[in-house]
């Protein structure tokens, strides 16, 4: 498994642990900070796993972010390669533009407003679990944690597998080889309390000034719920990727 990774506190936590008990080696990359991706061609048998930060992919052209451009030209030729690919939240955006879509400000309302989603939320399989892979074994409906202020224009390849009540593009799938989601099921409980100390101020411009607070308490609520079923959707998820990686 290939991590690719954008800022410390943002790591693959339970996707890492399903991938060492499913027997994977992991090596993380950092572009970031100018480490090199390897080679789509000739590089087999890996799951490349996009994880998130808090830059946007419109960025990508602003001083300083060159490293976003090269990343994404290479995952444009990995995906071209068929190779698997996971991409959660800024991962799932750069795989959506890297197969043909788009990433623009989250907005809702008449007139629309822009809008920054953040805290547990449900989101809704837009099928029936039983009949799509990755769902098996869910509920019709799950509780997800949401931080994000885009949303994705999906490429016409895509297929939407589930939605929240303010986006449209949680989740998603491209073939069988490629993987996105705009929420996050792969942070375990014991790491949102970081996020919550670095993001601070991102979550108080999303949910105010009792923000923190009130999100770690629906850490203490939901938490467990959620890393449950994140769990057994990554392994689905990875079991589905595995099958790709030749």
């Amino acid at each position: 498994m290939l991590v690719v990774q954008h800022i410390d506190r943002e790591g693959p936590d339970l996707v890492a642990e399903i991938a060492l008990e499913q027997g994977m080696v992991i090596h993380t990359i950092r572009p970031d900070q100018g480490e090199p991706l390897p080679d789509p061609i000739s590089t087999k048998n890996t799951i490349a796993v996009l994880l998130g930060g808090p830059m946007s992919v419109g960025e990508r052209h602003q001083d300083g972010m060159a490293w976003m451009q090269r990343e994404l030209d290479w995952l444009a030729l990995w995906h071209q390669q068929n190779n698997p690919v996971l991409g959660i939240c800024l991962g799932a955006q750069l795989l959506a533009v890297a197969a043909g879509g788009a990433v623009q400000p989250l907005r809702v309302g008449l007139p629309p407003q822009p809008l920054k989603e953040v805290g547990y939320g449900a989101i809704h399989w837009l099928m029936k679990p039983s009949s799509e892979p990755l769902l098996m074994g869910l509920q019709p409906s799950e509780m997800v944690l949401h931080w994000h202020g885009d949303r994705i224009q999906l490429p016409p390849t895509a297929t939407l597998l589930g939605s929240s009540l303010h986006c449209q593009e949680q989740v998603f799938r491209i073939g069988w080889n490629a993987i996105g989601l705009q929420c996050h099921m792969e942070l375990t409980t014991r790491n949102l309390k970081q996020w919550i100390r670095e993001d601070h101020n991102y979550i108080v411009s999303a949910m105010g000034p009792d923000g923190p607070k009130r999100l770690q308490q629906d850490s203490e609520r939901f938490g467990n719920l959620v890393e449950h079923q994140g769990r057994h959707f990554i392994g689905n998820a990875l079991t589905l990727l595995t099958t790709q990686a030749i």
